[in-house]
């Protein structure tokens, strides 16, 4: 007898919870990882809660100011992708049986380095002992202007596809990471990554869709067509790539599959009508970020990826926790 395949993250979600957010504007279907709440005629504010959890979203043996960094930064990289400054974000830390109030210590001491860092601020949560693995949960808040908030659904035919930064640093820095790689900077990205807070806010007005590259780029990209109702073609030749990957992909061209699906970049993808890329470029200068066209949107379904301008088959879609 065959076995029942069980369902993924976004079908579980589109099945069982996005009933629950009916009737609900700010919750936009679940279609996109933040919620808008109004907060005052002139400002919404955006909602983002993530979850890590050790051995998942980070080694067992990482060092807690690098774990504290990974939490938070990953519901910066949310509220980036919704056009939100951050504003405040409360904490949900299960700890295991054999915690040390030292470890406590160096996570607080990294949370505390990146509120100054990002302009955040610590204003409540819970603490609890679990016998299972380390698991931290982060709400994190961030303000927009009323009506303004970005989400996956806004593309239409015609618009560019752009990404920030480069690609493919996270998932080859995660091989890094457990000795399959030398590559120390990549490393460093999987572990620290940046969250594009200084571009999100200045994407409101000139972006029609945004998502953070947390899952992978086709998958995120993927996201976008989904709630958007279109088609993307990315041309891999396009896809911005860090030195150090290139040399990784020079070594061992198979290694395209994680650069393309692997995730953990938390760089931005976005669609872009072409009258506002003058407006991108401009807003990007001003952020002191990269950013670099990499396909278009039109009518359809789907992502295709292009190699040479021909359609291949995908490598890896995306991260996936299901």
């Amino acid at each position: 007898m065959a076995r029942r395949r069980r369902m993924g993250e976004f079908q579980l979600i589109a099945r069982y919870f996005a009933p629950l957010a009916q009737g609900f504007a700010g919750a936009g279907g679940l279609l996109s990882d933040n919620a808008f709440l109004p907060a005052d005629p002139r400002r919404d504010i955006a909602v983002k809660t993530d979850t890590v959890v050790a051995g998942v979203h980070f080694l067992d043996d990482e060092k807690p100011g690098l774990v504290a960094a990974k939490a938070l930064r990953v519901c910066l990289s949310d509220l980036a992708a919704g056009g939100a400054t951050p504003f405040t974000y409360q904490l949900s830390l299960a700890l295991p049986r054999t915690w040390t109030e030292r470890w406590v210590a160096g996570f607080a001491r990294g949370l505390a380095a990146d509120q100054r860092r990002y302009g955040i601020v610590l204003c409540g949560g819970d603490t609890v002992v679990t016998p299972g693995p380390l698991t931290i949960t982060i709400t994190a808040f961030g303000r927009v202007a009323s009506g303004c908030g970005l989400t996956r659904a806004g593309a239409r035919a015609g618009d560019r596809l752009w990404v920030s930064g480069t690609i493919g640093d996270g998932a080859l820095g995660l091989l890094a990471a457990r000795g399959q790689l030398s590559a120390p900077s990549l490393e460093r990205r999987y572990r620290r990554p940046e969250p594009r807070c200084t571009l999100g806010p200045r994407l409101v007005g000139i972006a029609t869709a945004v998502a953070d590259v947390s899952d992978g780029l086709l998958a995120d990209a993927g996201h976008i067509a989904q709630a958007s109702r279109l088609a993307i073609k990315i041309e891999r030749e396009r896809v911005p790539l860090s030195a150090a990957a290139r040399r990784a992909l020079a070594a061992e061209p198979g290694l395209w599959a994680p650069v393309l699906g692997g995730g953990d970049d938390y760089e931005l993808v976005m669609a872009v009508p072409p009258r506002r890329e003058r407006a991108l470029l401009a807003a990007a200068r001003a952020a002191g970020v990269p950013v670099t066209p990499i396909g278009t949107c039109a009518a359809g379904e789907g992502v295709t990826l292009l190699v040479d301008g021909r359609p291949v088959r995908s490598p890896v879609a995306g991260y996936v926790h299901f």
